[in-house]
């Protein structure tokens, strides 16, 4: 089995399931027990300083910055209650886990005070849920052909803007996906 963790899965145009259309997908986590990973291009109605008040984390009044206003993704269907963020490197979260030496989760409501100040990781997403697989789910579903996976890439993460990054992960795959066809066959 090969590991795909740090890969993006990118949904397949046959891929019917109606959470998971048009998706990518980053891979947290991927070996003999499963699977898990955050869709990165699902945003819900809700920008992230909305989120953030809610929640009592910050003040009323505050407004992240224009260029930090990103809004909050649907990480997938399970436990859509449960709050992720993906983000550069940070010190001192509770609850946080290096995916690489570029990228770490963290799962605490900590991290989410410093967005909108200096101590913010350079980089995030923040996810509502998480997708999973259970052990072999992941390879029958390769094999049926309804993903394709590329490397994780930091900039197809966070600088790509979110309604762009199926078609970009798409691109960087060097075909054109919507000439595949959706049959697995041998040669």
């Amino acid at each position: 089995m090969e590991n795909l963790s740090h890969h993006l899965l990118i949904a397949m145009p046959s891929l019917k399931d109606p959470f998971f259309q048009r998706t990518v997908t980053y891979l947290c986590k991927h070996d003999e027990e499963g699977a898990m990973g955050l869709v990165i291009n699902q945003p819900i109605e809700l920008e992230l300083d909305d989120l953030l008040r809610q929640m009592k984390v910050k003040e009323d009044d505050f407004v992240l910055p224009t260029g930090l206003r990103n809004q909050v993704l649907v990480g997938g269907p399970v436990t859509p209650e449960r709050g992720f963020v993906l983000h550069s490197p940070l010190d001192g979260m509770a609850s946080s886990q290096a995916l690489t030496p570029e990228l770490m989760i963290t799962t605490s409501k900590d991290i989410l005070s410093t967005i909108g100040s200096d101590a913010a990781p350079n980089q995030y997403l923040v996810a509502l849920g998480y997708a999973g697989w259970d052990a072999g789910q992941l390879e029958q579903e390769l094999a049926k052909n309804s993903w394709l996976t590329i490397p994780a890439d930091l900039d197809l993460l966070f600088d790509v803007p979110v309604e762009e990054r199926w078609s970009e992960a798409t691109r960087r795959l060097g075909i054109d996906i919507w000439q595949l066809s959706s049959e697995v066959g041998h040669a």
